[in-house]
């Protein structure tokens, strides 16, 4: 009947100017694509060259290279009979653009390899994590396309001098398709409500969307609410992976149909290609938009630019094929997010880095073991890919073991082999700590050592005390509040070089080839206020707590405690944060970062995302919490903790800008290099912003007490 129509839509583990294996991936999506009967296939944002590149956008080279590989997809018999839907960089009078490119490499007319038209990005992501402005202009042209005069190497390939280029639909011989790209679905002015009120039945979003906690399900009611209102086909495709940087795609390929969900791809996993089909059919579309939308598809309006294409999605004798029905996408919870996000992120760091695992400090506190969790994660993660016959994971892990036959059982094992975890004790840690960073470690099945750091923090303090004559104490020996800080620091700055020599040479003591990646464990709530040492042990190659909160990490590791069977958690859970770089008070713990910080996590994570998310400053914090702790705190209390906070975040700002790159999974992440710009020297007094607070506050207790 030539009505029903497969399509596909995919998830690529692209590399940012890996152009190599990017092509590799691509070509492999589009062949997996036609084996399921697709005549039409979808990919991520930028995929050719990389959606992470950043200033090499800039350099000719990054676009000769992208041309380079259209045009081996060009010739590739794998592209024939299927319009292929790609995504590169491409510059136009002098102007860079974040470009689909749709062709068609035609088996029934072999010399009908044709790029049909290249539709540039019109609406920017230029908030948070991204910078596309800085690279690429939207294309303000609507309804208008220009003619873009293609490089000689595809011009010897196609036979074509120029092609259309601009805001344009490709209309084939049975349906139409209008492009979004990521941010346009997001945007209030979505390109899909006027295409679709011009008759365009099909829409696609080419994305690079990073994951954020709990962000799952907005991008899912977009992309059915995008065809609840007026009816359509919608494909999505993303990006997967960690392609160079601090953010870590997570994929959710989907395809939708009139407001449900047909087909979906997963969230989290190691496979580098997958590739999402649904058959639906065209006339449910058309029957879904004869009641809801003809009144305003008859009202007049600019229609689309349609470029026709002598090509259909559908055959004629598709009567018996039978069409997607429509499913409940299943959301994990935050607890299994932090499992599977960072542990997916650690992997391809790991891999692509060339190293042959990691190193982490391990304390025996929240932060470090929830480090040490992840990746364990990762190691249950890679059994199981290699399980179900993941060849890729497999090759890749032999690489990093350094082991062509190695296979590997079971993640404990796993984890013995690249993961190597160590106690940095000195005379102020405890037995307590020392033993609940052994039992975890036993558990996990890290390599553990116990390493006493006395004898180098001596040795520092004795070259300090040769020059200057003087010993600092601590403040419980009578020492000043600047000797106790300073006795502090050269503790957690001790184990950060320790870190970074185990990691050097631990394999080489023992006879095994490569080095170990360093793995820091600060999370987002102490990065917010500064409370950790300049080049302290949370000073590592990378951190993936670091986007985290304390409150999503406690759950995390109940999380852990029973997915992994892992009881030495509920210990860990059970004990005070705390330091330990102060002396013991008759064995025990007297030092607890809560009580150092001046606040609780939990209050914490509420100031962080007033700061960040309802960019709130002093003044308006204060106004908002007064209402918010309501019932805790007084308006002079309110006053104080806003005030403390606004002190440590000023004071240690500087800290933000050295900080090991993270895990990008908190919208108030306050990560300078990337997410959160602002100053790094501040006035810490906050004078007219304090004296404004001050003076809200005898407002309300003049009227308090007259009532």
């Amino acid at each position: 009947m030539g009505r029903k129509v497969t399509l596909a839509t995919c998830s690529l583990n692209q590399w940012s100017l890996d152009f190599e294996g990017n092509l590799e991936r691509i070509l492999k999506s589009i062949e997996i694509a036609k084996t399921h009967g697709a005549k039409y296939r979808l990919g991520p944002e930028l995929e050719i060259c990389g959606y992470g590149c950043a200033d090499h956008f800039y350099e000719s080279d990054t676009l000769l290279h992208s041309f380079q590989v259209l045009r081996k997809l060009l010739e590739s018999p794998v592209t024939q009979d299927i319009i292929c839907d790609v995504g590169m960089p491409i510059m136009h009078h002098n102007v860079r653009y974040n470009c689909r490119v749709l062709f068609l490499n035609s088996m029934l007319a072999p010399s009908c390899r044709k790029i049909l038209l290249i539709r540039p990005k019109m609406l920017m992501a230029n908030h948070g994590s991204y910078r596309e402005l800085r690279w690429f202009s939207p294309w303000n042209q609507l309804r208008k396309t220009e003619e873009y005069f293609l490089p000689r190497m595809i011009q010897e390939v196609t036979g074509q001098d120029t092609v259309p280029f601009g805001d344009c639909v490709l209309s084939t011989k049975d349906t139409c398709i209008g492009t979004e790209i990521c941010a346009e679905l997001w945007n209030p002015r979505s390109p899909h409500i006027d295409m679709g009120l011009d008759g365009v039945e099909i829409f696609t979003n080419s994305s690079a969307s990073h994951h954020e906690l709990r962000k799952a399900d907005q991008r899912v009611n977009l992309v059915r609410s995008a065809t609840t209102k007026s009816g359509g086909i919608y494909l999505y495709a993303n990006q997967r992976g960690c392609d160079g940087d601090r953010v870590y795609y997570d994929g959710c390929a989907m395809v939708a149909i009139n407001g449900d969900l047909v087909a979906q791809g997963a969230q989290f996993s190691l496979n580098d290609v997958e590739v999402i089909t649904a058959t639906v059919d065209l006339e449910d579309v058309r029957s879904y938009r004869g009641e809801l939308c003809q009144p305003l598809m008859e009202s007049e309006h600019k229609p689309c630019h349609r470029v026709k294409v002598d090509f259909p999605l559908s055959t004629c004798d598709d009567f018996y094929l039978p069409t997607h029905q429509p499913i409940m996408w299943h959301f994990h919870t935050p607890e299994e997010e932090i499992s599977l996000g960072p542990a997916c992120w650690l992997w391809d760091y790991l891999r692509r880095s060339g190293q042959a695992g990691f190193l982490l400090p391990l304390s025996g506190g929240v932060d470090s073991s929830s480090t040490a969790c992840l990746v364990h994660s990762m190691c249950v993660l890679l059994c199981q890919a290699v399980e179900d016959g993941n060849t890729q994971v497999l090759k890749d892990i032999r690489r990093v073991v350094g082991d062509d036959s190695y296979f590997p059982q079971q993640a404990k094992e796993l984890c013995g082999r690249i993961f190597t975890t160590c106690y940095m004790a000195s005379e102020n840690s405890s037995e307590d700590t020392r033993n609940r960073a052994k039992e975890l470690a036993s558990q996990i099945g890290s390599s553990h050592m116990n390493i006493n750091i006395d004898m180098a923090v001596k040795g520092i303090l004795g070259i300090f005390s040769a020059v200057t004559g003087r010993w600092p104490q601590f403040h419980a020996n009578g020492g000043s509040h600047r000797e106790n800080l300073a006795l502090q620091n050269v503790q957690a700055r001790v184990r950060m070089v320790l870190a970074y020599l185990f990691a050097q040479l631990s394999l080489w003591a023992s006879g095994r080839p490569g080095g170990l990646l360093v793995l820091g464990s600060a999370n987002v709530d102490e990065s917010l206020t500064g409370y950790f040492t300049k080049y302290d042990c949370s000073s590592a190659d990378i951190n993936p707590i670091g986007g985290i909160s304390k409150t999503d990490l406690k759950g995390f590791l109940l999380y852990c405690a029973e997915q992994f069977q892992l009881s030495a958690l509920r210990g860990i859970l059970a004990a005070p944060p705390t330091a330990e770089l102060e002396p013991l008070t008759d064995g025990q713990v007297s030092q607890t970062d809560e009580a150092d910080m001046g606040m609780t996590y939990s209050e914490l994570s509420v100031i962080g995302r007033l700061r960040k998310i309802s960019k709130c400053g002093p003044f308006s914090m204060f106004c908002k919490l007064i209402h918010m702790w309501k019932e805790v705190l007084s308006p002079t209390e309110v006053a104080q903790k806003v005030k403390h906070f606004f002190w440590m975040y000023s004071v240690n700002r500087h800290k933000m800008t050295t900080v090991t790159p993270s895990y990008h999974a908190e919208s108030y992440s306050p990560d300078d290099n990337r997410f959160d710009l602002r100053p790094f020297l501040y006035n810490t007094h906050w004078t007219w912003q304090f004296r404004c607070i001050d003076t809200q506050v005898s407002q309300m207790t003049a009227n308090t007490s007259k009532q």
